[in-house]
């Protein structure tokens, strides 16, 4: 029984059901994700490539992928306890030849790169001609990963850098409202800064705080306009292009 119920809480940190609710302080930023993904996924399969894929958290919404590869760096900014890695990359060059794959996935991962146009240049290198490019970056959202986090995109930026390394960018979601993005961040700042770390105090810290200030930012944002101008992240899906 508690191994299911690790199973059903590590579940519940990056596809949640209403259950990530009680389960999840990230539950609004990991339900926008999840929803955002899921709307594209059906347009990815053959032979995907998950980049920096950790322990796969969003193989599931890929029923079309015939082979699912994960690679990523040995050495980053968390540890890999619980990844479930096929290949390790040395920030150079992918271990894989030109063109052997329909698509590429890589969530959350972008923040952390450095040399990003290079590191795309790559990712072109193993993508099929007209193949699929799949990605999530944060937006409104802490430092983490801490020291390896670079950057914050604007869908504009990062559209920009898309279409400079030879990508055609076809769709573009932004996860959540303004609200929900403030909402997520005042969430974030009691869990750091103000709740009990671990045990029981934390347990009821969550269920009395953390909790009914989801709900209520979910019911307060149903009433409101939706503002996008701030947002927790983007989801895009990109094409190789032609060059």
């Amino acid at each position: 029984m508690l191994k299911g119920l690790k199973i059903r809480f590590a579940r519940e940190q990056f596809l949640p059901t209403r259950w990530g609710i009680v389960l999840n302080r990230n539950y609004i930023i990991r339900r926008g994700l999840y929803k955002a993904i899921s709307h594209i996924a059906t347009d990815i399969r053959g032979e995907v490539l998950d980049f920096g894929c950790g322990s796969k958290p969003y193989e599931p919404l890929f029923p079309n992928a015939t082979r699912y590869v994960g690679v990523d760096l040995e050495q980053s900014g968390h540890n890999h306890q619980t990844s479930t890695i096929d290949f390790y990359y040395d920030g150079e060059h992918l271990p894989f030849a030109d063109c052997c794959f329909d698509a590429i996935v890589s969530f959350e991962v972008f923040e952390h790169v450095f040399n990003l146009e290079e590191v795309l240049s790559e990712i072109r290198r193993v993508l099929k001609t007209g193949g699929n490019l799949l990605l999530s970056i944060p937006f409104v959202w802490g430092e983490h990963e801490i020291p390896y986090d670079f950057a914050r995109y604007t869908t504009f930026g990062i559209a920009y850098i898309l279409r400079k390394c030879g990508f055609e960018v076809v769709q573009v979601e932004k996860t959540t409202s303004s609200f929900l993005a403030i909402a997520q961040m005042l969430i974030e700042y009691l869990s750091c800064h103000v709740s009990p770390k671990k045990g029981i105090p934390w347990k009821l810290f969550h269920l009395s705080v953390i909790c009914p200030i989801t709900v209520a930012a979910l019911f307060l944002n149903a009433l409101l306009p939706k503002g996008h101008e701030s947002f927790c992240n983007s989801v895009i899906l990109a094409r190789k292009s032609e060059k």
